[in-house]
């Protein structure tokens, strides 16, 4: 497997730290990651996560652009200004920072989801509720055909 699939709810303790699903430990650790890049998910309530290639994504993206425009300035405040790094501790864990609270509103569980190249942090009841949001607007394009193939049932 290398991509991040499925979801996972894990506690955070005591110190403010949170296990890293072993599945999506395996996939960084077979992508040679020992540090993660995490930027605040424009438009959701989430951190994205992944390691380098997930920066240099945004940064192939940004030297498209002019490096004096508007445009270059507003992903450049994006990809850095609400970036972060994350490091694991000896057990797999990662700190659940201000970084992070601060955009989640995540307190004492967080849930994993996985995005295929990456992955997300969500505070479980606004992640059901976005999964929720997610799975209609899916029925209401297969209901719509506004699709060429229809989804999966």
């Amino acid at each position: 497997m290398d991509r991040f699939l499925s979801s996972a709810v894990n506690a955070i303790d005591a110190k403010g730290r949170v296990s890293v699903p072993a599945s999506f430990r395996q996939i960084l650790a077979q992508r040679g990651f020992r540090e993660l890049y995490a930027l605040q998910s424009i438009g959701h309530p989430a951190i994205d996560v992944g390691g380098m290639d997930l920066l240099e994504r945004y940064e192939t993206r940004m030297a498209q652009e002019d490096p004096f425009g508007e445009a270059f300035a507003d992903m450049s405040l994006f990809a850095y200004g609400d970036g972060a790094f994350l490091k694991f501790d000896g057990e797999g864990r990662i700190t659940v920072t201000d970084f992070i609270r601060s955009h989640t509103g995540i307190t004492d569980k967080v849930v994993f989801v996985g995005r295929n190249d990456f992955f997300q942090l969500w505070e479980p009841s606004q992640f059901e509720a976005h999964r929720a949001e997610a799975r209609q607007r899916l029925l209401a394009m297969r209901a719509g055909g506004s699709s060429q193939r229809s989804a999966p049932e």
